[in-house]
């Protein structure tokens, strides 16, 4: 018998787990792999920006002003005689936190309800379910201006705010998955070990659908860094001096007869990273589809 026998042998008395099969079919997904591998050379960037960043973040130089891509400034600088590498990489910290953190805001609101109503049931799924079916009614992007106007331009409600309406598809796909596993056998097994519901949502049923809570964050990011730059174009979003790929693309907008470069670059950055995010979110839900796997 050879090594590779040998080897496949092994893992067949040892079994493979499904997160260990949706390893290995995502390992040949080179486009969710180039994805992965893209979106994280972009946060090592977003981290280190304060220590790569080749010019000082608020450094100016009026009598430069807007130049094309040189050997001083490799994509160029804006009216202000800023470089533009650099702002670009402080930018992207600000919309790669937006997009993971206003995520996270929308995933803990969105499970917890979706699970909350599927395993309850009954009455308080139902109640439940309608305010999420109202909420869908509203125009989400007024709703957002309107807290933006209220309350005042800060990053911090930046966040609450797109979070506060992203998680209502979390939600009914949170339901859906906790009304098919609430019927197994393991759910069954700790409710006659007399567990109380909420340590049987958060403890069994959540930990088994990770797959799609996974799936959906990584598609839900770009969604979000979207807003935020639609937000940030149209002035409720990001507020000088902090910057964003958004509030870029909204001055090389202004600009793009005169100095296309202004445009180009933070728009590149910005659909590279979408790019990214979303052939990683396709090779995920790929990978994680167990009876598409077995086609």
């Amino acid at each position: 018998m050879n090594a590779e026998q040998t080897a496949l042998l092994t893992e067949a008395e040892d079994g493979a787990s499904l997160w260990h099969d949706a390893w290995l079919r995502l390992k040949k997904n080179r486009a969710a792999v180039t994805g992965g591998m893209v979106l994280a050379i972009m946060v090592v960037l977003a981290i280190l920006t304060p220590w790569i960043a080749p010019y000082g973040y608020e450094a100016q130089n009026l009598d430069l002003g807007a130049t094309p891509p040189s050997a001083a400034h490799w994509l160029g600088t804006d009216i202000f005689g800023r470089d533009l590498l650099t702002q670009i990489l402080f930018g992207g910290r600000i919309s790669l936190a937006v997009g993971f953190i206003a995520t996270a805001v929308a995933l803990v609101i969105g499970v917890t309800w979706g699970a909350v109503a599927g395993y309850v049931g009954g009455r308080i799924d139902s109640v439940m379910m309608r305010f999420v079916d109202i909420l869908y009614a509203l125009p989400f992007m007024i709703f957002i201006i309107l807290l933006m106007v209220v309350f005042g331009r800060n990053i911090l409600l930046l966040f609450l705010a797109i979070g506060a309406v992203e998680w209502l598809t979390m939600a009914r796909i949170m339901r859906t998955q906790v009304q098919s596993l609430r019927q197994q056998e393991f759910v069954e097994a700790a409710v006659s070990l007399g567990l109380p519901p909420s340590a049987i949502i958060f403890k069994h049923i959540i930990p088994n659908a990770l797959g799609p809570i996974i799936v959906y964050t990584t598609l839900t990011i770009p969604s979000v860094m979207l807003l935020e730059a639609f937000l940030s174009f149209l002035g409720l979003g990001i507020q000088p001096p902090q910057t964003s790929w958004g509030l870029l693309i909204s001055y090389g907008a202004e600009t793009m007869e005169e100095y296309p470069w202004l445009l180009i670059f933070p728009g590149l950055a910005l659909t590279i990273t979408l790019f990214s995010l979303n052939f990683l979110g396709d090779g995920l839900r790929d990978a994680l589809d167990v009876r598409g796997s077995k086609d």
